[in-house]
């Protein structure tokens, strides 16, 4: 079933707590190992400087707010523990409350951030993709570039590229 009345606004820096919470949820839904968690505290942790900062929208049903995503640019190739991440502009967080999966949501986010893009000319958007999620990926027509190394030692993440 596809969800037909989902909104989508500019997050507020006030959505920050919720944000966060539906970032841990979704995550949580893959039952990664409790230790995990840690490590990411400060990667799926919203504040309100990051809304504030970045691209942020959240969509929203029946008052609910059911996922959101963000964009963000890195204006130079630098380097977050042993991880490479390249200049340009990454989806950098696409996460939608576990029990609204395969409702379309993501799909709608996704449109969504590519029109936003295409308005701020944007040409690409990098993504950082957990490795649960690639079937999504390659259905909305991103492409793999390559396995990058994770904050989680030993473990490859897949990066793709969205063309706009």
């Amino acid at each position: 079933m596809i969800i037909q009345k989902i909104h989508i606004n500019r997050a507020n820096y006030t959505d920050s707590d919720i944000l966060t919470e539906i970032a841990f949820f979704a995550k949580r839904h893959w039952n990664y190992p409790d230790e995990y968690y840690e490590i990411w505290k400060d990667e799926l942790t919203v504040t309100k400087k990051y809304i504030k900062q970045n691209i942020v929208f959240k969509a929203i049903y029946e008052e609910l707010i059911v996922g959101f995503y963000s964009i963000v640019e890195n204006k130079s190739d630098f380097y977050s523990g042993e991880i490479l991440v390249q200049k340009g502009f990454w989806l950098e967080h696409i996460f939608i409350r576990p029990e609204y999966h395969r409702f379309g949501i993501g799909t709608k986010l996704i449109n969504h951030a590519k029109l936003i893009s295409e308005v701020t000319g944007i040409q690409n958007l990098l993504i950082f993709v957990d490795p649960n999620a690639k079937g999504f990926y390659d259905r909305i027509g991103a492409e793999f570039l390559y396995d990058s190394k994770s904050s989680i030692p030993e473990r490859l993440i897949p990066v793709y590229n969205l063309k706009i």
